[in-house]
């Protein structure tokens, strides 16, 4: 099958683009008001981007009349915003905050979840998250109905049992994110492999580090 997204409509872009570009992590993004009302918003449209400088980035869509969503005024705001990382324990929760409700409703409350001030930023984190990074606004790029926002890493809360003794690597038995495929369809981390590269190239060829 061909299809031309020079004329294709945007919904069944969307479709195709989300399908096949999965999983993709979550990322449930807290942000506070100007009156100091919580915001929490799942977003799969995320990714990390870079380490130096730490940057994550965040695809935010318009709402179909065209405004903006709360997420975007409050980080607008405040210039700051939370990525709180999503396991099995946090996905219903997670479904409940991606719920459009008026912008005076608490989504961490609401979906029963607790707040924990932040370190750096304005608003707070998910305490029953198992990795949060406080981020702040590093550059927003409004493009048509999207916003495309890029988040500087300024700390990172990670739930003690999800690192090994030195806090160095993840324990995959701990951390066990989920990730969105399409439409309702999700998945879980809990099967995981190592793939490791050859330490020799096929025959005929050499490693460009190679003495």
């Amino acid at each position: 099958m061909e299809f031309d997204f020079t004329s294709l409509p945007e919904r069944d872009r969307y479709r195709l683009l989300s399908s096949f570009v999965a999983p993709r992590p979550i990322a449930l993004v807290t942000t506070v008001s100007p009156d100091g009302v919580p915001n929490a918003a799942p977003m799969s449209f995320f990714n990390v981007f870079s380490q130096e400088p730490p940057i994550l980035i965040l695809g935010i869509q318009t709402r179909p009349d065209g405004s903006v969503k709360d997420t975007v005024n409050n980080l607008d705001a405040s210039g700051s915003f939370c990525v709180n990382m999503v396991d099995m324990d946090l996905a219903n929760a997670m479904t409940i905050c991606g719920i459009s409700y008026e912008p005076d409703v608490d989504e961490i409350a609401t979906a029963g979840l607790n707040m924990t001030p932040a370190t750096q930023i304005d608003g707070g984190w998910i305490a029953e998250s198992p990795c949060a990074m406080e981020c702040k606004v590093a550059q927003i790029i409004r493009y048509e109905r999207r916003i495309i926002v890029l988040g500087e890493v300024v700390q990172m809360h990670v739930r003690d049992t999800c690192l090994d003794d030195e806090g160095r690597y993840v324990r995959p038995e701990n951390y066990q994110p989920i990730a969105r495929l399409h439409a309702d369809n999700y998945i879980t981390s809990d099967r995981q492999f190592e793939l490791k590269a050859p330490d020799q190239p096929p025959a005929g060829l050499k490693r460009k580090d190679a003495p």
